[in-house]
């Protein structure tokens, strides 16, 4: 018979958790209810303990019925709270898990001398004494009891979330639209609550609280960075916990430290270089784009102002640094810009001398067409003229043909702006 060694069944039991939990966590985080995964991993504290008290046994039965009444009961105060008083969903859930966390406390307090109830188990969980817990058949070991209980509610998320898919996508984001075409959305928020509870509850004892949270909520809001897309987003936060459980396992051993705690300081690891290089929201990408945004605006300016002295000076000539100071940006980024038009040979320089080719005359009509265009437009609407040029300054850059012809058609033709300036004609 093959033996598996104990660091295999904790990395796993790790791994089943943080699968079940990033898959809920994913629509909570959708929801903006993040903060409901907090409050269901500390309000089942009083329930684990009374359960202790009533039963004088640390069976998994009792305690795991005691924890699952009380997430029950956390849900449907929440919702008391926020559909019947009007309490505000994120103070309802604040006041709830608070008061039944304090509550939990204090009964372990109260009793420590007379129970084996430890508070640090509460929040760090026994993930390292999995491999002792095994489930007998027969008087034959199976595996760990906790592998067991997470692997039956691993798949009983899966279930949900395949089956319900479609009902939860549409509930999540726009309830209203859910009951327009016959979903319940109401159903749908007690089914993903209940798996909540259940998950959170069978996790709790293994990992414990900080644990249950940080896989609630961090896989998910990393996930959310990296796509738009619903079902990548539940693989990639599925992929994030899974990362999490294993290099976390790791890095315990080597700093001699919780387990519970090491995996959720690699997600937060994992949740930092999402925020950073993420490839659509992430920090990097974000400053990469208004660094492009900002050249393709300073070329604009450049060729705008060109084009613009050439219709009252056609024998105007222009220096290297008139036309970078043309730019009105950060001079930095004002020369990369010149370079850029240069490159693209929209720009001719002789004899020091700086001068627009006939594709960047083109591309300069183009742009003041679209600005006083949009300066007409906007004069029809009656804004007045003295607000008309930062408007249409913002949107001249990103005018396409398919809404310039729409604009087109809306001013008639008009062949002057309100100022009385000629609007180019473009071939």
């Amino acid at each position: 018979m093959i033996e598996i060694s104990g660091t295999f069944w904790i990395i796993f039991t790790a791994i089943l958790v943080a699968s079940s939990c990033s898959l809920l966590g994913t629509f909570l985080v959708l929801r903006r209810m993040a903060l409901l995964g907090d409050a269901l991993s500390h309000a089942v504290l009083p329930g684990i303990a009374i359960a202790f008290f009533l039963s004088d046994s640390r069976a998994v039965l009792p305690m795991f019925f005691g924890a699952a009444v009380f997430g029950l009961i956390t849900t449907l105060l929440v919702e008391i709270f926020y559909r019947r008083w009007r309490v505000p969903e994120d103070a309802a859930i604040g006041i709830v898990f608070t008061a039944l966390f304090a509550l939990g406390v204090v009964l372990i307090s109260v009793y420590a001398g007379a129970v084996d109830l430890d508070q640090e188990c509460v929040l760090y969980g026994e993930i390292a004494y999995t491999p002792w817990d095994m489930l007998l058949w027969d008087n034959t070991e199976i595996g760990p009891r906790p592998v067991w209980i997470l692997g039956t509610v691993l798949l009983l998320n899966i279930l949900l979330v395949v089956c319900f898919y479609k009902e939860l996508l549409i509930s999540s984001f726009d309830p209203a639209m859910a009951v327009s075409v016959g979903i319940s959305a109401t159903l749908m928020h007690y089914l993903l609550m209940g798996a909540v509870s259940l998950t959170t509850v069978a996790a709790f004892e293994s990992v414990g609280a900080i644990l249950v949270v940080a896989m609630l909520i961090v896989p998910g809001a990393a996930a959310y960075l990296w796509s738009d897309s619903l079902p990548k987003i539940l693989l990639t936060a599925v992929l994030f916990g899974v990362i999490s459980a294993v290099a976390g396992y790791y890095l315990a051993s080597i700093w001699d430290s919780s387990i519970a705690g090491a995996m959720v300081v690699v997600l937060g690891i994992v949740f930092l270089l999402s925020l950073f290089l993420a490839p659509r929201q992430g920090v990097v990408a974000r400053i990469w784009q208004r660094l492009i945004l900002s050249l393709q605006m300073a070329k604009d300016h450049m060729l705008l102002n060109m084009v613009r002295r050439e219709e009252v000076a056609q024998a105007w000539r222009w220096s290297r640094s008139e036309i970078i100071g043309a730019a009105a940006v950060w001079p930095p980024i004002a020369r990369m810009a010149f370079a850029s038009l240069q490159r693209a040979h929209l720009l001719a320089i002789a004899d020091g001398e700086v001068r627009l080719n006939e594709s960047g005359r083109q591309r300069g009509l183009q742009l003041l067409r679209n600005h006083r265009l949009w300066e007409t437009y906007l004069a029809q609407l009656g804004l007045p003229a003295d607000h008309l040029h930062d408007p249409a300054d913002a949107v001249e850059h990103f005018i396409d043909g398919e809404l310039l012809q729409e604009i087109d058609a809306e001013v008639a033709d008009a062949q002057v702006d309100p100022q009385g300036k000629q609007i180019p004609r473009i071939d």
